[in-house]
């Protein structure tokens, strides 16, 4: 009777040790990033430094990018700026960085709120809207900070939700351009 109480804790840990890894990591611990590559969305960019108003694609065919999924009201996001500038800054033509908010832009706020926060952040990139959170869906980012490097056919090569360490994201950047 002991050992299957003893097995059936064990299974029962295994359980609650793989939920509260997709709690706070956002994803499976066996979930591989899809083999094929995805549909290209097109997600709005706005004036702010570094940005202007148009539209880029995601992903890329022609390089890597960087996404860093974010909110104006988020400390941590503005802590990890120092990283991805950083990062931004020792990286190529070849890799596009790309910031990405989901909040209601035109409702509760207006992009020059965006980019009012983006200049006192110090951004030095493009600016992203996500208004129907298609992209934030598509790469697990509704969480902030959320950063992810897609290769030209838009498969993860790095994801990371919190605080991030630059040689990781480089290391993922490299295997994206590698891929």
């Amino acid at each position: 009777m002991r050992r299957r109480d003893a097995i059936a804790g064990l299974g029962s840990l295994g359980v609650i040790v793989g939920a509260g890894a997709l709690a706070v990591g956002g994803r499976s611990l066996l979930e591989d990033p899809p083999e094929e590559s995805v549909e290209p969305i097109e997600i709005e960019t706005i004036d702010a430094p570094g940005s202007e108003s148009g539209a880029v694609t995601v992903p890329d065919p022609e390089r890597v990018t960087v996404i860093d999924f974010f909110a104006t009201w988020c400390t941590i996001c503005e802590a990890e700026m120092p990283t991805l500038a950083e990062a931004e800054a020792t990286t190529g033509e070849d890799v596009r960085f790309l910031s990405v908010t989901n909040e209601p832009v035109g409702r509760s706020l207006e992009a020059e709120d965006v980019a009012a926060t983006w200049e006192e952040w110090d951004g030095a990139w493009l600016v992203g809207l996500d208004p129907n959170v298609e992209l934030a869906e598509r790469h697990d980012g509704l969480q902030y900070p959320t950063t992810v490097v897609l290769d030209g056919d838009g498969r993860e090569h790095y994801y990371n939700q919190g605080t991030k360490e630059l040689e990781e994201l480089l290391a993922g950047i490299e295997a994206a351009r590698t891929a």
